[in-house]
């Protein structure tokens, strides 16, 4: 058991549906006595003036900040608030959208599992992030998170480009392909696994390396502990590539820039409610496997 929790962040998807859970959702919190702090874009939709505001500094810890982030809307929205609140309060994602990977409960079972996480009663999964270094050629640099992967591609109009790969300074291959996906063990159910990348138990402490559309068919997806420095050099000049982290954020990639991928020491902290489910029990419901 865990401390009974007096403070709540809530972030919701920018959608009307997510928006007015939210807003039944703040309502409920606030008669049974918790303190509600709203993200910055859903207190400007639910036009909550007399609701604290939930900064990425107040997401850590019940003191100064909240015990719990609950996120209404889909595996998307969940990837983005565990970024922002890397290591901070746990985060119990409420499935308003499709696949849900990465949520937790589904929005017909919310009140009765938030009426447990409350009071203390669940368990804390810690999802491994990834730190992407880009380093321009001239000297420039930007910093990410990724909980599902980063991903280097090519755009609908540039011919097949070349990546270098290095793991710990060792050379690998050059890949001549589409592109490449680092995933963490988390990501390996998306776009890893779109581009023939096996699927990992989400707490192995592995990156997995898989090429997109290879030009040679031999260079076949790479598992490596997480603990490697994994570096790619692009070598095309002239095409348009881009480094995309969890399909969300990234920048433009250029002749000569280089990728640095290695584990961040903080985690995404996921509520885990109920009885242990095994990774399989979400494979079978969410892939339908055996049917």
């Amino acid at each position: 058991m865990n401390e009974p929790i007096r403070s709540v962040g809530l972030v919701a998807k920018h959608a009307p549906a997510a928006v007015a859970v939210a807003q039944e959702l703040t309502e409920w919190l606030i008669r049974r006595g918790h303190e509600v702090l709203l993200d910055p874009v859903t207190r400007a939709d639910l036009r909550r003036g007399d609701v604290g505001e939930l900064g990425a500094g107040n997401g850590h810890g019940q003191e100064g900040g909240c015990g719990l982030i609950v996120v209404l809307g889909g595996d998307g929205t969940l990837l983005s608030v565990a970024r922002r609140h890397a290591g901070g309060a746990p985060i119990l994602g409420v499935n308003l959208g499709r696949l849900g990977f990465l949520t937790e409960v589904a929005r017909d079972d919310l009140y009765p599992a938030l009426v447990e996480i409350l009071a203390g009663d669940f368990a804390i999964e810690e999802r491994a992030l990834f730190e992407v270094l880009l380093e321009r050629g001239d000297g420039r640099r930007r910093r990410f998170l990724a909980l599902n992967d980063a991903v280097i591609a090519k755009t609908a109009l540039s011919r097949i480009i070349e990546l270098n790969l290095a793991v710990d300074g060792r050379p690998v291959s050059r890949y001549r392909a589409d592109g490449l996906v680092i995933s963490t063990p988390t990501g390996s159910t998306a776009y890893n696994l779109s581009a023939g990348g096996p699927i990992l138990h989400p707490l192995l402490p592995v990156a997995v390396l898989t090429p997109i559309c290879p030009h040679t068919l031999t260079l076949r997806p790479i598992v490596v502990p997480d603990a490697s420095l994994i570096e790619v050099t692009l070598e095309t000049p002239h095409e348009s590539v881009f480094l995309t982290i969890d399909g969300q954020e990234g920048d433009e990639f250029g002749d000569g820039d280089r990728v640095r991928v290695h584990r961040h020491p903080e985690t995404a902290r996921l509520v885990r409610t109920g009885a242990p489910r095994s990774i399989f029990e979400g494979l079978r419901s969410k892939l339908h496997w055996g049917e």
